[in-house]
């Protein structure tokens, strides 16, 4: 797997109380982001990880992310820059422990293995799973629907109707 953005965190040199960690993108993963969420650009990526360890060797996370992007609206089919903000929580389990649970309301949970969460990964699937599948420019207004039937193009089929 390709990991455009790699920020590697110990988990057994976390200090029992836990930890805060911020990391951003530099231009190149930006770009290489950008490739892999489907956008034409994404101009920055900061997060914020609030770091928790728990009994098992999970770590619980308080997190948030800001990225700024460039969509495509749907509406007019213009480029336009966004502001993408979100908060999030999850945990990271050792790989094998993921809960059955297939709650959609559970917090997500992140397999990790060989005692190293991946913090960089983690920003860009949250930012994934924030991503507006349908995103409009501000103001972009979907066009108005023919009303006049002499404009439609079945009018001419309709005209072949009634002469026949």
């Amino acid at each position: 797997m390709i990991v455009e953005m790699s920020r590697p965190q110990r988990v057994d040199s976390m200090p029992p109380a836990g930890l805060t960690i911020d990391i951003s993108a530099a231009p190149g993963e930006c770009a290489a982001i950008a490739a892999r969420l489907g956008v034409p650009a994404l101009r920055s990526l900061t997060a914020r990880f609030r770091l928790h360890p728990l009994a098992g060797g999970v770590i619980a996370v308080d997190g948030s992310f800001s990225a700024r992007l460039v969509r495509v609206c749907v509406v007019s089919l213009e480029e336009f820059e966004m502001t993408q903000r979100e908060s999030f929580t999850l945990r990271f389990v050792p790989e094998g422990t993921e809960s059955p649970d297939p709650d959609p309301e559970s917090e997500d949970e992140i397999p990790y293995a060989g005692g190293v969460i991946d913090l960089g990964e983690a920003a860009v699937e949250q930012v994934a799973l924030d991503l507006d599948p349908y995103p409009r420019k501000d103001g972009a207004k979907m066009p108005g629907e023919a009303t006049d039937a002499a404009e439609s193009p079945f009018a001419a089929l309709l005209r072949l109707r009634k002469d026949g």
